[in-house]
């Protein structure tokens, strides 16, 4: 069972993100819903935005809040990322480090495995940018790490969705550059069983390249759902969350839970 978390944008000790957030304690009390799950969660991927400033106090901050959880846990950057601090913040994994093509040594980009289930993640950051974008490097390396393994279900984690939501704020800073070209990619593996991905701070499903592609809640703070032309950039205090995704039936499933005491577990009589 393979669990995602999103964009904690943690701060380092002491503050709050925006003076009002404790985007901290709200990772805690997230990373203590995927301690309560049943089963346990076999992984964890945390799908971008994992600091605000891409500083190293913050990720030593980050390091400590996810300490707690057991199994794997893989990273990869967001928009508020920099991958050379993230580096340095954890040598020990693996799953950071530069690929051996000078190409792509600039991005994070890795395949793991859990449950029978191959996780791809895919960087779409823009460096000092808050859009994102696919070049033609890191989509013939999806290309070719997809038809390595044609027969195991497969996720490809990204944090920009690759489809336009209708929140228009957001949409502005989407991937503006590639979602066609990885459409394409993506209907020549059918294997692909999803798309996950986070930067909305919402649950959003949408049917893309032969797939689903969907995004995951903020473990904090959720951008306001709000579908008009011209709406202003807002987010409010909505219960923060994460999603699970699980293989049953030889298909993958994705759940949504929200984080929080929602008062005890009760059976029907």
């Amino acid at each position: 069972m393979l669990v995602q978390l999103s964009d904690p944008h943690i701060v380092a000790p002491g503050m709050l993100l925006l003076d009002r957030i404790d985007t901290p304690s709200f990772l805690a009390r997230s990373v203590q819903g995927v301690l309560a799950l049943q089963p346990a969660a076999t992984a964890v991927v945390v799908t971008g935005d994992l600091v605000d400033r891409g500083n190293a106090a913050e990720y030593a901050h980050l390091r400590a809040l996810l300490a707690p959880l057991p199994g794997p846990v893989w990273l990869m950057p967001g928009n508020h990322d920099d991958p050379a601090a993230l580096r340095a913040a954890f040598p020990d994994h693996p799953e950071l480090q530069p690929q051996d093509d000078p190409a792509l040594a600039d991005h994070v980009l890795w395949v793991r495995e859990v449950d029978g289930l191959r996780v791809v993640a895919l960087d779409t950051v823009v460096p000092r940018a808050a859009h994102g974008s696919l070049c033609a490097n890191r989509l013939a390396w999806l290309d070719r790490t997809l038809a390595q393994a044609p027969g195991q279900p497969t996720v490809v984690a990204m944090h920009h969705p690759p489809f336009v939501t209708g929140i228009e704020h957001m949409d502005g800073i989407g991937l503006l550059a590639g979602a066609d070209a990885l459409a394409a990619v993506l209907q020549r593996h059918p294997q692909v069983e999803r798309v996950i991905c986070g930067h909305l701070h919402r649950s959003i499903v949408r049917r893309f390249g032969g797939t689903v592609a969907m995004t995951a809640p903020s473990t904090a703070h959720q951008i306001v759902l709000d579908l008009s032309a011209g709406a202003p950039a807002t987010f409010r205090r909505e219960p923060p969350g994460f999603a699970v995704h699980a293989m049953r039936d030889g298909a993958l499933v994705s759940h949504v839970a929200a984080v929080g005491e929602h008062g005890p577990v009760e059976f029907y009589r």
